[in-house]
């Protein structure tokens, strides 16, 4: 069990999927790819992979090096088709009965599939369907898919896997495998990202172009918002069940979530964080000696306020890449030093300057208050706190967790209370008009049509929010996966 609480006052991750089809290297090549999305959740990981005639699923907690580098369990992985999953739970503990993908045998054969996102409306349809005598095996809202795919009564796989997507609301980005195809769906804004490779003549599918690079896979596309892709022996084919919409991908994933070495969007996550930092710089910039990012997240944005303000760049906090989530820290003395486990000062770099902290976002503010007073203790004159985004002021719930309204400091404080609770001689965000600018909207944000889900900053959600008020529900399931 954890007790560092530290990484509760960052942005959690998501999910990450992979999937492939008629490749003999299959199942490991998930792995690989799955490795590539670690980012995205370091819970659990899942294969389920298919031979012609049987799937096999091995499903860990842990993190994809800890399980599935090892023979013992690739070799029980046979088939030149799987499905892989990294998590991070948002809707449903983590444990083993909800660790992804998830597979049931239904009346057209075995399904598995691997949901990155959250469903707003789980809860309410699983009310419904167990009312109407389902049973469901999970806590996750991805489990509602597969109860409302093998309860329709449409024709087909791919009927029955479209007639579920038009029931549900929220994002998701999914991969599936059926024993005759791998199919990939985006929700109708494409909030959540997935992406079209190629290795050796054999179609795959993948959360981010990281995913693909680490296989040494081509690049083909982006599945397109409200797209379903269907992958088979025969190649590969597209269609379109909802009605056009323009597509609304989440600006975490430039901001956060997405590797810096991706492509999101036809976009350089990497140079998008650069350009907000930026921005940030022509925003508000204050004289000093020297720009430090807090390490890894805010590197990028901080090269690029470097770059702006002429003022050096330089590594003053040394993270440890070598703690995790499961450190024991046994003693109240000793956990007061857990921000150490994690940073630590390059004092050479920091004393006697007037020194700029580079961050991509605050959530609560307590990792801000202990990097700014590690400054201090440094020997820094004065720590100026830039943040290369907008203050979040409301949650989410299409797959971030982020605690509710009433925990976010940005939420409840102005920025003069703020500055004063962290302990920074001045604090300043990147405005909402300014992140757009810096990713090549010249006029901003367009309020009648914004062009991202951007709802923690401006509270703009973009679709139904059936369970936002079921905190109750959320409560009980939370209960029942802990008792798992």
């Amino acid at each position: 069990m954890s007790t560092d609480t530290s990484h509760d006052d960052r942005l959690r991750e998501e999910c990450g999927v992979f999937g492939i089809f008629g490749h003999p290297d299959a199942a490991a090549l998930t792995a690989l790819g799955l490795h590539a999305l670690q980012h995205r959740g370091q819970e659990a990981a899942g294969i389920v992979s298919f031979d012609g005639k049987n799937f096999f699923a091995e499903r860990r907690l842990g993190l994809v090096s800890e399980h599935f580098t090892k023979a013992s369990v690739l070799d029980q992985l046979t088939g030149s088709a799987a499905v892989g999953h990294v998590r991070y739970s948002t809707t449903g503990g983590t444990i083993l009965r909800n660790v992804q993908p998830l597979f049931a045998d239904l009346a057209g054969g075995g399904f598995a599939i691997a949901h990155n996102g959250n469903l707003t409306n789980a809860l309410s349809l699983r009310d419904e369907l167990v009312k109407s005598g389902s049973i469901f095996q999970s806590t996750s809202d991805t489990e509602t898919i597969l109860q409302l795919v093998a309860r329709s009564k449409r024709v087909n796989t791919l009927a029955r896997f479209t007639d579920a997507l038009f029931q549900i609301e929220g994002a998701y980005a999914l991969v599936v495998l059926t024993n005759k195809k791998l199919i990939g769906a985006r929700d109708p804004l494409g909030i959540r990202p997935l992406v079209i490779g190629k290795l050796d003549g054999h179609y795959l599918l993948a959360s981010e172009t990281c995913a693909l690079d680490i296989i040494g896979a081509k690049f083909v596309r982006e599945v397109e918002n409200g797209e379903i892709v269907v992958i088979t022996e025969n190649g590969i084919e597209s269609h379109k069940p909802f009605p056009p919409m323009e597509a609304r991908p989440c600006i975490f994933e430039y901001i956060y979530f997405s590797r810096p070495d991706s492509m999101i969007g036809g976009r350089s996550v990497y140079e998008c964080r650069k350009s907000f930092g930026r921005q940030l710089a022509s925003e508000s910039h204050v004289e000093a000696d020297v720009v430090i990012p807090v390490p890894d997240s805010g590197v990028p944005a901080a090269i690029g306020y470097g770059e702006t303000s002429s003022i050096p760049f330089e590594l003053g906090i040394i993270r440890n890449h070598y703690v995790g989530r499961t450190f024991i820290e046994p003693q109240q003395s000793i956990r007061a030093f857990s921000v150490k486990l994690k940073h630590n000062a390059n004092r050479i770099h920091v004393e006697g300057k007037r020194v700029i902290l580079i961050d991509d976002s605050i959530v609560r503010g307590t990792t801000s208050v202990k990097i700014v007073q590690m400054m201090r203790d440094a020997g820094a004159t004065e720590v100026h706190m830039r943040i290369a985004a907008p203050p979040i002021t409301h949650p989410d719930f299409y797959g971030i967790d982020t605690p509710s309204q009433e925990q976010l400091l940005a939420a409840n404080h102005t920025l003069e209370e703020m500055c004063a609770y962290i302990g920074a001689d001045s604090l300043a965000f990147l405005s909402v008009h300014g992140l757009y600018q810096a990713m090549g909207f010249e006029d901003g944000r367009n309020n009648e049509r914004p062009q991202f889900t951007d709802h923690c900053f401006t509270g703009d959600y973009p679709t139904l929010l059936a369970d936002q008020n079921r905190s109750d529900k959320v409560q009980q399931l939370s209960l029942l996966s802990e008792q798992g």
